[in-house]
């Protein structure tokens, strides 16, 4: 029997571009923090939003370290 509606096509994405669309939302989600902070400096959750902040920069640092190392070249290994 026939399908009447075709399977969603499957996006296989590698690992690269993974960690950089995973960077892009991280960097999304500090602008939006950074902007909450900005328009509400002295709210009670003020603390929260730096905290959040704090660790969306680790986050992007830790996906960019990541990133070097999925684009570094691999070394040809020694035959012995």
């Amino acid at each position: 029997m026939l399908k009447i509606v075709p399977d969603p096509p499957h996006h296989i994405h590698s690992l690269e571009d993974t960690l950089i669309q995973a960077t892009d939302h991280a960097l999304c989600a500090a602008t939006v923090a950074h902007q909450a902070l900005l328009l509400q400096p002295k709210s009670p959750a003020s603390i929260l939003i730096m905290t959040s902040l704090h660790e969306l920069e680790t986050l992007r640092a830790l996906l960019e370290s990541a990133l070097v190392h999925v684009q570094k070249p691999k070394e040809p290994q020694a035959m012995h």
